[in-house]
């Protein structure tokens, strides 16, 4: 074979060699399209079943909300429907017994009226609203000045959800509910925040003018919801806020709105007297105004513990300025001691204020350290500018 022929089957071979190279490249290219169509297939399925589901979600009957009034055998129960009659009905074998307690909400198929599930109660936004989610971040430190009335609060709401044998051993019943009563700004939510710290429990909050609403029956539906929420969330404190908006004494005469805040007031006390004192629910309420208050709420049995908070002394002054002053970058100058000579009649919360506005005061000056002078003209800011005196609340009302 001459070396022309030679020449000629080699570049063949080569050729061939390079076609199937390029073969193997598209099998290759051909094995990876068909991996990704197979993976796109079957997203297109599941994604094709989802929406088979949704539809038939959408096309199902709509289900009619009812109420359970008892349970009888051979797995029939009586609701009363959304439309008004009663009616003996089946019951969803998927349903738990255990959940089939008279007055529980179900829903019922609407052409069967069969029960189909147990609804969760209702809760109005008001009352779910008043949960506190965060614990909140005040703590016994951040409180001063209130040494006698944190240990009154603490033994009536701490130790019976912490050391509930203590009151075991001793052979009484803690007490159910305690009301704090004082001026502005003297530290009544801060205890009741400090307190929710010190336990771990839910804080549920809520403002007593929030009780008072429009329709007849709609302000003791509240009250009963947040109870009921309270039980839920066990341990838990409940803090009624401003209670006398609420709970103020029933007179003869009255408009039909002040006959709606009673029965509010009147569904409070019922409320307070379906706890028993030994459980994980605690009461407490804040009022500013305790002479306005119903007799009824305040028996032994419902507030056992009225806890007086009153403007601090000269020594719970100087507790407060320390706790202010500890995060200020301050003079050496400022004594806690002497601002709290200088401010008698001030509640803690118009410390506070006077300690920020001396703060501001420094940083109008571009200073970073606040004065003697600062807290001087502060204190004239917080009391009116030097016009207004110190304001003290009659003592008749706390006596």
């Amino acid at each position: 074979m001459s070396e022309e022929e030679i020449q000629t089957l080699k570049d063949k071979i080569i050729s061939l060699e390079e076609r199937n190279v390029r073969l193997m490249e598209d099998l290759q290219k051909s094995e990876n399209e068909k991996r990704a169509a197979e993976g796109e297939l079957f997203r297109t399925q599941k994604e094709a079943a989802r929406i088979r589901t949704e539809l038939e979600r959408i096309r199902s009957p709509p289900l009619i909300i009812g109420t359970l009034r008892d349970v009888l055998p051979n797995n029939k129960v009586v609701v009363k429907s959304s439309t008004g009659p009663d009616f003996i009905v089946s019951i969803s074998q998927h349903i738990d017994e255990k959940d089939l307690v008279p007055g529980a909400r179900v829903s019922l198929n609407k052409q069967t009226l069969s029960v189909m599930e147990v609804l969760p109660a209702p809760l109005d936004p008001v009352v779910t609203g008043a949960e506190i989610l965060e614990k909140p971040n005040i703590t016994y430190d951040d409180i001063g000045g209130l040494k006698d009335q944190m240990r009154e609060l603490r033994e009536a709401v701490e130790d019976p959800l912490l050391r509930p044998e203590l009151y075991a051993k001793v052979g009484i019943e803690p007490p159910k509910g305690v009301l704090l009563t004082g001026p502005p700004g003297t530290g009544k939510t801060l205890m009741a925040k400090a307190v929710a710290n010190a336990t771990n429990a839910t804080f549920i909050r809520l403002v007593g003018s929030e009780l008072v609403q429009k329709y007849i029956g709609e302000g003791a539906r509240l009250v009963r919801e947040l109870f009921d929420l309270a039980k839920q969330k066990a341990p838990s404190i409940v803090f009624i806020d401003e209670i006398d908006s609420v709970g103020a004494k029933r007179a003869d005469v009255a408009t039909s709105g002040d006959r709606e805040v009673q029965r509010t007031l009147m569904q409070l006390l019922a409320e307070l007297d379906g706890f028993t004192p030994s459980g994980n629910v605690k009461i407490i309420g804040a009022t500013n105004r305790p002479d306005i208050l119903d007799d009824a709420l305040l028996r032994p049995g419902r507030f056992d513990r009225i806890v007086e908070v009153g403007l601090p002394d000269v020594e719970g002054r100087e507790q407060i300025f320390k706790i202010h002053l500890a995060r200020m970058n301050v003079s050496d100058k400022v004594s806690a001691k002497k601002l709290a000579k200088d401010t008698d009649g001030l509640s803690g919360a118009q410390i506070k204020s006077m300690c920020t506005e001396a703060g501001m005061l420094a940083i109008r000056d571009n200073r970073d350290t606040i004065t003697p002078a600062d807290f001087k003209s502060a204190k004239s800011k917080v009391l009116g500018n030097g016009t207004a005196k110190e304001t003290k609340v009659p003592a008749f009302l706390y006596n």
